[in-house]
Order: C-alpha cells, then sequence, then structure tokens
C-alpha cells in the first residue's frame, strides 16, 4: 500500500524553469467519485492507472500501476471523461527535496501548480522563492476536480 504525502502550491515566478525538463502528461479519470478516484494516465511514452483514495489533510492512500501504452490511449480516448488533464510536468531539486511544477494546457491553460512530496506530515520543507500561496486544501486544485470544473471557467476565482 503507497501513502501519498503531499503539498500544493500556486506559483508567483518563473524562476524555476531553467533547471527545468519537462515531460508530456495527458491523463483522465474513470471516476472521480469521493473514493476511489481511478486515473489512467500518459506520461512520454508510458502508460498508468492510478487509484487514489479521498484526501485527509494532507495524504491519501495511492496506488500506481504501468499498463501498455496503447491501452491507456485506448482509454483515454473511449472511457475516460472529457475534458482530459494536459499538462507539462516539470521536476525541480530544492532543498533537498524534489519539486514537480505541472503547468497546465487545454481547458487549464494558465494554471501552474508545484507540488511536493513528503515522509511525513510533520516533515519541515524549504519554500523556493518562486513558490506562492499553499493551495494542499483546497480541492479546486485537484487534477480530478480540474477535470470536471476546468481552470478556464474559474480563473478569475483563483
Amino acid at each position: 500500500m503507497g501513502i501519498e504525502i503531499e503539498r500544493k502550491f500556486l506559483i508567483k515566478s518563473d524562476e524555476w524553469r531553467q533547471p527545468a525538463i519537462g515531460t508530456r502528461y495527458c491523463q483522465g479519470y474513470l471516476t472521480t467519485a469521493v473514493e476511489p478516484t481511478v486515473r489512467v494516465r500518459i506520461a512520454g511514452d508510458r502508460g498508468f492507472i492510478t487509484v487514489k483514495s479521498a484526501t485527509a489533510g494532507m495524504s491519501r492512500l495511492e496506488f500506481e500501476y504501468e499498463i501498455p501504452l496503447a491501452d491507456a490511449d485506448l482509454m483515454l480516448v473511449r472511457l475516460c471523461a472529457k475534458p482530459l488533464i494536459e499538462k507539462t510536468r516539470y521536476r525541480v531539486d530544492h532543498g533537498g527535496l524534489t519539486w514537480e511544477i505541472d503547468e497546465f494546457a487545454g481547458e487549464n491553460a494558465g494554471l501552474i501548480i508545484a507540488e511536493v512530496e513528503l515522509e511525513s506530515h510533520e516533515q519541515q520543507i524549504e519554500l523556493p522563492v518562486w513558490v506562492g500561496r499553499e493551495v494542499t486544501g483546497d480541492p479546486r486544485y485537484y487534477n480530478a476536480c480540474l477535470a470536471k470544473n476546468p481552470f478556464k471557467s474559474w480563473a478569475g476565482e483563483a
């Protein structure tokens, strides 16, 4: 069993971009029920299926398995709710941790979120200068919510 503990932040500057190398992601949801969420994802040239429990604070159960790329592609096209989540994920090392910055495209264009996974809820982190407001507890920023209520429809409220 995997437990994901992460914090999410909005980005306030482009200073993270210089060392970052991105991977294109496309993902969709087979179900976005409160529990569980079932996601299909293509990351670069690999396919995955992921099951996640409801979030409790900063953590939730997460089970992810690699699947054939052709299967992931067919599920995204035929089985997943639209719109799909399109983004480029960048990884930036800072303060001994790897930060994942998601720059969204498509219906969520204009949104950039930084996430950092932690070992425990109490873990102290050094925030990079490019990190802005924390949105960890705001469900609007969950990818499953962005698939149902894209950023373009509420961008003035961010």
